[in-house]
Order: C-alpha cells, then sequence, then structure tokens
C-alpha cells in the first residue's frame, strides 16, 4: 500500500508560474481611435502618469458620439472601462460625482428619486431630460437668437414683397383704369389683385423651402465633419414648412391688397392720364 502511494506522489509536480489572466477590455472613443490610430485588438497601457506603468487592456469595441448638444463642443475623449479598473486608475477611493440609474418610467422613476434623495445626504437626484435642459441652455439661447433673426427676416420680405406688389400695379393702372370704365367692379379687381400676390407668395415660398432644405444639408454635413456628431445642426421640418407657408400667403395677401386698394381710390381718367386729378384751388379775381 505504501509503494503505490509513494509512486503517485512522485508523479505530482508543483507549479510555481502563476495563473495566466487575460488582459481586460476598454471601449475608446472612435475620435481618438481616428486620431491616434488605434485599432480593435491594439493592447493599451492605461496609467495615472504619461509613460508610467500600469495595466495593459485590448481595445474590444469603439464608441460613437450620441446626438447630444451638450456634447458638441467638447474636445476631450472618452474611453468605457470596468468599474475596478478606472477606481484604481483615479485613486478616487469609494466617491462618486455622478451616476446614473435606469428605471421602467412613470411612476417607478418618481420613486426611485424619492428613494435616493432620502438615503443618500448630499445626493440630488434628477431626471435625465432635466439635466439635458440644464446643460443645454446655451443652445436655448441660440434658438431664441436664430427665432428673432427669422422674425427679421419675414418683416424685411413682407415690405419687400409690398413694394413689389406696388410697382406691379402701378404698372397696370391703364389697364385697370380700362376695366373700371367697362364696368368692372373695383372688388373684383382688389380680389384679382390678392390672387395674384397671393401666387407669388406660394412660388416664393416653394424657392425659399428648396434654398432651405439644400442649405441644411450643406451646415449639417459640414459641422458634423468639424466636430464628429451626427448631432443635426439645421431642421427644415414640417412645422417649420407649413408656418413659412402660411406667413407667405397672409403677407402676400396684404401686400396685394394694400396695393390694389391704392389703386382703385384713383378716378379711372386719371389712372389712364397717368396722374391724379389735381383739386383745383377757386380762383379770385383782382380789380
Amino acid at each position: 500500500m505504501l509503494l503505490p502511494l509513494l509512486f503517485l506522489a512522485s508523479l505530482q509536480q508543483i507549479d510555481s508560474l502563476p495563473p495566466h489572466v487575460p488582459p481586460r477590455t476598454v471601449a475608446i472613443d472612435a475620435r481618438l481611435a481616428a486620431d491616434a490610430g488605434v485599432r480593435l485588438g491594439d493592447r493599451l497601457v492605461l496609467s495615472p502618469t504619461p509613460g508610467g506603468a500600469g495595466d495593459t487592456v485590448i481595445v474590444s469595441a469603439l464608441v460613437r458620439r450620441t446626438a447630444d448638444p451638450s456634447e458638441v463642443a467638447r474636445a476631450e475623449y472618452r474611453v468605457r472601462m470596468h468599474l475596478d479598473e478606472l477606481q484604481s486608475l483615479i485613486d478616487y477611493g469609494d466617491r462618486v460625482d455622478r451616476f446614473a440609474v435606469q428605471t421602467r418610467g412613470g411612476s417607478h422613476t418618481d420613486s426611485a428619486i424619492r428613494a435616493i434623495n432620502r438615503a443618500a445626504f448630499g445626493f440630488q437626484a434628477y431626471r435625465s431630460r432635466e439635466i439635458a435642459v440644464e446643460t443645454s441652455r446655451t443652445f436655448l439661447v441660440v434658438s431664441r437668437f436664430h427665432r428673432a433673426i427669422g422674425v427679421i427676416t419675414i418683416v424685411a420680405s413682407a415690405i419687400f414683397l409690398l413694394c413689389i406688389m406696388l410697382l406691379k400695379v402701378d404698372e397696370r393702372r391703364r389697364d385697370v383704369a380700362a376695366l373700371r370704365m367697362i364696368g368692372i367692379s373695383a372688388r373684383s379687381i382688389v380680389r384679382s389683385v390678392m390672387i395674384e400676390a397671393a401666387l407669388i407668395a406660394i412660388a416664393g415660398s416653394a424657392v425659399g423651402v428648396a434654398l432651405g432644405w439644400v442649405v441644411s444639408l450643406g451646415i449639417n454635413w459640414y459641422y458634423r465633419g468639424v466636430y464628429r456628431t451626427p448631432l443635426a445642426f439645421a431642421l427644415v421640418t414640417p412645422g417649420i414648412v407649413a408656418l413659412a407657408v402660411a406667413l407667405s400667403i397672409v403677407l402676400g395677401l396684404g401686400a396685394g391688397f394694400l396695393a390694389s386698394q391704392r389703386l382703385v381710390r384713383i378716378p379711372p381718367l386719371a389712372l389712364l392720364s397717368g396722374r391724379r386729378e389735381a383739386r383745383r384751388a377757386p380762383s379770385t379775381a383782382t380789380v
């Protein structure tokens, strides 16, 4: 019995080498991969100081930036790693500045917010939508500024349209005088001028919408390349198109009405002669 035990003990070997542990994986920003020439499967060394000793990791994924307005102007890169590696890298202990909790929405979100606010002193829970609005106030200011520019542009275009209609109607004063003399009512003339002004406004709005759509494509193409983000910087939505067309038609009808009213108030004979009938002052006889 002793001989078999001694034989089995002689076959055993002591492994003095540590067990092989494969490197951990990280996901890096796609912009960082493009700028540094890093590809999937490359090995990187994570160190708190440049050139210092650290942990070797393998790049397993590339992360692209989302369409978040609060991250457009940020030039820093992002690296996603395991929590224990991040903790040892930054040497921050058990402290955190911000963490996210995913809920099912509705009442679950409200109950989670109340529970977090009651459980941890110094923490304040917010909805992700509230944080997005708070960090995007700069873009709200820019949006209001663009809205003011749009209002000024619409007012200027209305004045320009009114001037065009006044010139076009003034060129037709002889035609209008002939129509008035053969019995066409002033209301019919005003209606025809307003219809013409509405057609001009619709054609101009169509050209403007097409031009705005082409310009928005160019703006998005350029700034998406500059900031390397899928965020849309210029949008031509159906609501914007409907508002622009409606304002154009209303302003066109108003311009046509004012221009036609200015013309139909002039007597037909004055329109044919090309001048207004001047009021004759009473003559006084001198002795």
